[in-house]
């Protein structure tokens, strides 16, 4: 997160990197991430796939 969004730019004010923060955890890293519990896809790529009932 540092290198990937923090160092990138100055940031004006707390507000627009705690947003900036907030976008960057909820959009990026939770939902795009490939995660090694899930045997590596993304979440919304796990939610999508079918499951054995």
């Amino acid at each position: 997160m540092q290198v990937e969004l923090l160092d990138r730019r100055r940031w004006n004010t707390r507000i627009e990197l705690a947003n900036a923060n907030f976008e960057y955890l909820e959009i990026w890293h939770n939902r795009q991430r490939r995660h090694s519990s899930l045997g590596m896809p993304t979440p919304i790529q796990f939610e999508n796939t079918p499951t054995v009932a």
